[in-house]
């Protein structure tokens, strides 16, 4: 097993100029090296320790999206269980996050307003502040004296991040140093990462895909990360002009809001240097994938995460090998196998439920024995709640999440199927099919469509549309036309709850 600070040494040794490379930069930042980086991350450990945080607690941290939210995690995972927060969280949700993670302190930005500090106050949690350094990501902690710091074992946690909580609520995932590094270097491998590539990061640096695969990823392998302040369609391709990546990872919706102004800004796609592109944490449409290599001229490349995971699990490989579109790959990492209610393996072809396990996963989850109870099988597979099929080459196929499957008076109804059939009409630029409620069947099919700019359609050329290539049972009772599709705050389309934000009801 691995910890953070072999990690990130393996990484600096991998790049050039004896530590002198670029670890993390910024648009318009001069970068932090990794000579810097390593010189930080264990100043961070003996400041921390100083600060009165020990190797066991649990500490917040509220920053914008950016290089400073990016080297914050990779300077603190190594000493103490870090917990990234969405800076736009309300004062509510800073209050259920802090006590439910019983924080011994919470670290912002100097001068931060964030309401997360009157909450930590309030409570008598440490509120720590960040003094930035001139190079992208450098930092030092404030007001704090220096003691004496041990390694921590591998196995201690380095991470803890919430589940969304859409059903439920929220479970906390605890990931150790092992899983972190076991997760970087799966999709370092993966993706032949190199000391010459770049990665630009658009992901928030409050979830799990931001953090791994963009930075820890990226630092495995002597590479470099340009973190971005956030998504932002409208300077995605300034970035990539002035950061010159070699890739970047996002969700869908961010690629296909990419896409919609990749027209404007054909000089710049034409003077890219991307070697690929990469998509993850929601089912990625074969149309939105042909699109973006079209666009691109570079191969998509399609991975399965979860949190508990500690991010990928399946993925697509690079040429020559195969990608299949509508696929997520083989596994790239943990092993993955199809099993059935009563965790009984299924043959190739066969529809059930993904389970993994491997060094990435999760051991469980943190004060939760019931969930726990339901989320491995006793022979410790991992049931993802993921519905899907592996193909005779080792490809798994995501057919659903089993809580978002549309049960219409008993007969079941994958909504993914839905999406991609519509996806297949001239003027839908976006589509997501939910359940709505029903009087009598009680969930039936409705979908929420985005028309490409300056395409019309009705609801009516639609469901006929659909009817030409699905059962009747499976065409959308309700098609609702909205300018976007409500999205999480990670970017994902939530499919659960989405009836009532239309204002759908029985």
């Amino acid at each position: 097993m691995q910890a953070l600070t072999e990690l990130l040494a393996a990484g600096a040794a991998r790049g050039t100029a004896a530590g002198e490379a670029d670890a993390i930069g910024a648009p318009g930042r001069t970068a932090l090296s990794y000579r810097g980086l390593g010189s930080q991350v264990h100043a961070v450990g003996r400041q921390l320790r100083g600060a009165g945080v020990s190797a066991t607690d649990r500490v917040a941290i509220v920053l914008p999206n950016g290089p400073l939210a990016a080297s914050a995690f990779v300077s603190m995972a190594p000493w103490c269980a870090t917990a990234p927060l969405n800076p736009a969280y309300k004062e509510s949700e800073f209050e259920f996050y802090l006590d439910d993670l019983d924080a011994r302190a919470l670290v912002v930005d100097d001068g931060s307003e964030s309401p997360a500090v009157a909450v930590a106050e309030a409570r008598g949690i440490r509120v720590i502040s960040l003094s930035e350094g001139e190079r992208a990501g450098e930092f030092a902690l404030d007001g704090v004296v220096e003691a004496a710091v041990a390694k921590r074992d591998a196995d201690a946690t380095a991470l803890i991040l919430h589940t969304s909580g859409t059903t439920s609520r929220p479970k906390m995932v605890p990931l150790s140093q092992a899983n972190l590094c076991a997760s970087a270097t799966n999709i370092a491998l993966t993706l032949a990462l190199a000391p010459s590539d770049r990665c630009l990061n658009v992901m928030p640096l409050f979830h799990i895909h931001g953090l791994v695969a963009p930075v820890l990823a990226t630092l495995a392998a002597g590479a470099s990360v340009s973190c971005s302040p956030g998504f932002d369609a409208l300077r995605f391709f300034a970035w990539l002009g002035e950061a010159k990546p070699t890739w970047y990872s996002a969700v869908p919706t961010m690629h296909q809001a990419i896409l919609a102004r990749a027209g404007r800004n054909e000089d710049t796609v034409r003077a890219s240097v991307l070697r690929f592109i990469r998509s993850s944490s929601a089912s990625l449409p074969p149309q939105v994938m042909q699109q973006l290599e079209a666009v691109f001229g570079v191969p998509v490349i399609e991975a399965y995460a979860m949190t508990e995971a500690a991010h990928q699990m399946c993925s697509n490989p690079l040429p020559p090998k195969a990608r299949k579109p509508g696929s997520v790959g083989p596994a790239a990492g943990p092993e993955v196998t199809i099993m059935d209610a009563k965790g009984a393996a299924l043959g190739t072809g066969e529809e059930g439920e993904i389970v993994i396990r491997g060094a990435n996963v999760t051991t469980g989850y943190l004060n939760n024995p019931e969930a726990n109870a339901g989320a491995f099988h006793d022979s410790g597979w991992f049931r993802t709640g993921d519905q899907g099929v592996m193909d005779a080459d080792g490809y798994v196929k995501v057919t659903g999440r089993l809580k978002e499957i549309i049960n219409r008076g008993g007969e079941k109804i994958a909504p993914l199927e839905i999406d991609e059939v519509l996806l297949d009409h001239a003027a839908v630029q976006q589509v997501c099919a939910f359940a709505a409620p029903h009087p009598r069947l009680g969930e039936d099919v409705a979908a929420a469509v985005v028309l490409a700019d300056g395409a019309n359609a009705s609801e009516r050329d639609l469901r006929d549309f659909a009817a030409e290539r699905l059962a009747d049972f499976k065409v959308p009772r309700r098609i609702l036309f909205v300018d976007e599709i409500p999205k999480g705050p990670t970017g994902k389309i939530q499919r659960i709850g989405l009836a009532k934000a239309l204002g759908i009801e029985a």
